[in-house]
């Protein structure tokens, strides 16, 4: 038997699926399938599964790990040190990721980053440079940017007429595109079906610029 027939009749016998096993184990689902399969599309040959890997199967499926040993085929290959997981053709690694904090309601006078605007955290490609994330509510900026939609922003007092960036009004982070005049600023909807928002003369100290939206997160 090899490690992957050995988590297919785990997963039959206690109705488990292939995601709640990668999940319980913490083996990425995709390497769960090409274990089970034993086939590495990298080069075509069967699969060697780390010990690390075979740690957390025996875990997974409460096996001691000298039991799950014993039971593996002799001819069951075995990687002594640890190996990342081989990457499908046609796939790419994911980026490195930073961890940033995602802003809520804001708090009249406070930072855009103070403690109490944190609703939780995101994590975004390292290369968006960015500082915060927003979750977009409302359809205004559709069809780029629909609702339920998280943007990554990376902080920055002014950005290039037609940019689009998180905006603060009234105590409220927006995102629209911003056109900045001599005499007046407009931040413009993507949707027609919005109202242009115009702030004239002094009335232009009313907008705050936070940042420049550099990225977004769907659920698909």
């Amino acid at each position: 038997m090899i490690l992957g027939d050995l988590i297919k009749r785990y997963r039959s016998e206690t109705g488990t699926s292939m995601e709640q096993f990668a999940k319980k184990s913490g083996i990425s689902k995709a390497y769960v399938s090409i274990l089970e399969r034993n086939y590495n599309p990298v080069n075509g040959k069967p699969v060697v599964p780390s010990l690390e890997t075979i740690k957390a199967v025996s875990n997974a499926i409460g096996m001691d790990f000298n039991d799950v040993i014993a039971t593996l085929d002799s001819n069951q290959p075995v990687a002594i040190r640890e190996d990342k997981p081989p990457i499908p053709a046609g796939f790419q690694p994911l980026p490195k990721r930073d961890r940033i904090p995602r802003v809520g309601q804001i708090a009249c006078g406070e930072p855009i980053l103070a403690e109490e605007n944190i609703d939780g955290y995101d994590e975004v490609p390292s290369d968006w440079h960015a500082d915060f994330t927003l979750l977009c509510k409302g359809d205004s900026m559709e069809p780029k940017i629909k609702d339920g939609d998280v943007v990554a922003i990376h902080c920055q007092p002014m950005v290039e007429n037609g940019e689009i960036a998180a905006v603060l009004i009234d105590c409220e982070a927006t995102l629209k595109r911003v056109f900045l005049f001599d005499d007046h600023i407009e931040l413009r909807a993507e949707n027609p079906a919005f109202a242009t928002i115009i702030r004239i003369g002094e009335a232009m100290n009313t907008v705050a610029i936070e940042g420049k939206a550099v990225g977004l997160c769907r659920k698909l």
